[in-house]
């Protein structure tokens, strides 16, 4: 079994990923999502459903008249209302699907295999005759009688179908069963092959490659593995995959992959898992003494590839786990310079807290080591001068943050959904346009009982160069001990990049 020379990446994200269960996204947001993807380099736009709703047929029609350099496709059942609503939104390009498997033909279809036919057939020959290239799926194909599947795609490849596509809808399939597949189809067609994996057994990345190896051309992928259920096979993690292990050529930008990455998940608002491969926070995390040491003399000791290739950086933690030439590291790139004596001491002194249960925030790092040097505090870039919210009943809650920069007044009013989210958006405003730095990840919780619990919050933001800075604040108000860590995490992040100045 041979690979395809070069892989087309079909994106479902727009699709089958705004089919994850609470995700939904407006035309304008499809809009931005879709030219993010474009400048990615995917092949294909799956840009919707077009017979769904009025707003899907509104975006897909924003997303065709572009002018992408990607295909834009559009979903279809074979039904001719289907087609011609596609075709209103000025597709030239639709994926039209009917399932093949008996239990969705007896279950949900209710029609018989020769009705499954007819209607696969009509659909082929109507799209085509109105001038579209069309891509042909069996739904449910890896539970479809082999026999029966091969006939049908024996029958659409005839009618006129430019492409054919393997779903494994469930996520059913095995590698080798969907590389036995795969050959079959090409045999039975000789039209190209696509195949789009669900991951319902965390196989999609997998099946996918596997279609590859037996000469299919195109994978259905989606951005952070959005989709039904367990979700589609993930973009970033099938590209670089098949990039560094196979050497297969493609179209993607891989510097980019971070970038978009980030851009869908806040627009869809699924947070992507930390430990993700490729595009998760951690992915390119470190704490163990054993492997920050390694990773010092040489990345490749516990790095696969290089961050920079998918447009992240490499970042070191403090915690139980780490050593000193972790935590000199981290020391290191805030200019912060210890003795043998003083380091052993600010190691010791966070394993003390780690031991604790509490997870060691850069801030909490830096406080130690000045307290263990002796240091004066760091110079604040950003101080708080003054904020107010307005919130209750029938009111959007209102923040108004004044902040003093290099000895400068700055002033932000945002909304938000409750008065953190509005004072943080201020606080951001002025942040991102003063050294672009954004909040990535904010946490709440209650250290003591009662209305007038002890709140303890943690924050990570983020810079453009990717440095990420994490910051804990404790203390009664919620809110003022909200601003209190953003602000700490935003000084800690002005350090840095000070610092990197310099150097």
């Amino acid at each position: 079994m041979t690979f395809s020379n070069t892989i087309r990446i079909f994106d479902t994200t727009l699709r089958d990923g705004e089919q994850t269960p609470g995700v939904t996204v407006s035309p304008d947001q499809k809009l931005e999502i879709a030219m993010k993807l474009d400048e990615l380099g995917v092949d294909t736009i799956e840009a919707g459903f077009p017979v769904v709703s009025p707003g899907e047929m509104q975006a897909i029609k924003k997303i065709v008249k572009q002018g992408l350099r990607a295909e834009v496709c559009g979903l279809a059942r074979t039904t001719k209302n289907d087609i011609d609503t596609a075709l209103i939104s000025d597709l030239k390009y639709i994926h039209t699907f009917i399932a093949t498997s008996d239990i969705h033909m007896q279950y949900k279809l209710k029609m018989s295999r020769e009705q499954v036919l007819e209607k696969a057939l009509f659909a082929v020959e109507y799209a085509k005759k109105h001038g579209m290239i069309v891509e042909f799926s069996a739904e449910d194909a890896t539970r479809s009688d082999r026999a029966f599947l091969n006939k049908i795609f024996k029958a659409v490849a005839e009618a006129g179908a430019d492409r054919i596509d393997i779903p494994d809808t469930v996520g059913y399939s095995t590698p080798q069963y969907m590389s036995k597949l795969v050959t079959d189809v090409i045999n039975s067609t000789g039209l190209p092959v696509s195949v789009h994996c669900h991951n319902d057994f965390g196989l999609a990345v997998a099946n996918s490659i596997a279609g590859f190896q037996a000469g299919a051309k195109c994978a259905h992928v989606t951005i952070n593995g959005l989709g039904e259920r367990a979700g589609n096979a993930s973009l970033e993690e099938l590209v670089m995959a098949c990039q560094c292990l196979y050497k297969l050529k493609h179209n993607i930008k891989t510097e980019l992959l971070y970038e978009v990455s980030k851009f869908v998940s806040s627009a869809m608002g699924i947070i992507v898992q930390p430990n993700k491969a490729i595009i998760g926070e951690n992915a390119f995390g470190h704490e163990s003494g054993i492997h920050t040491h390694g990773i010092i003399n040489n990345p490749l000791t516990y790095e696969p590839i290089s961050p920079e290739l998918v447009g992240r950086k490499r970042w070191m933690q403090a915690g139980k786990h780490a050593g000193a030439h972790g935590i000199k590291a981290i020391l290191d790139e805030f200019g912060i310079s210890t003795n043998e004596a003083q380091l052993k001491e600010i190691v010791e002194k966070q394993k003390v807290i780690a031991d604790a249960g509490k997870s060691i925030t850069t801030s909490d790092l830096l406080s130690l080591a000045s307290e263990v040097i002796k240091n004066k505090r760091f110079d604040e870039s950003f101080k708080l001068n003054d904020f107010h919210i307005v919130t209750g009943l029938n009111i959007i809650p209102t923040a108004v943050v004044k902040l003093n920069i290099h000895d400068k007044d700055f002033i932000a009013s945002e909304t938000g959904v409750g008065p953190v989210d509005a004072a943080l958006k201020a606080i951001q405003t002025i942040a991102h346009g003063i050294a672009n730095i954004k909040i990535r990840e904010y946490k709440l919780d209650s250290i003591t009982g009662g209305s007038d619990a002890l709140a303890e919050v943690s924050v990570k933001v983020e810079d453009k160069e990717g440095n990420i800075i994490s910051a804990r604040k404790s203390g009664e108000d919620i809110v003022v001990t909200s601003v209190q860590a953003m602000i700490d995490a935003i000084n800690k992040t002005m350090l840095k990049k000070l610092i990197e100045k310099n150097n």
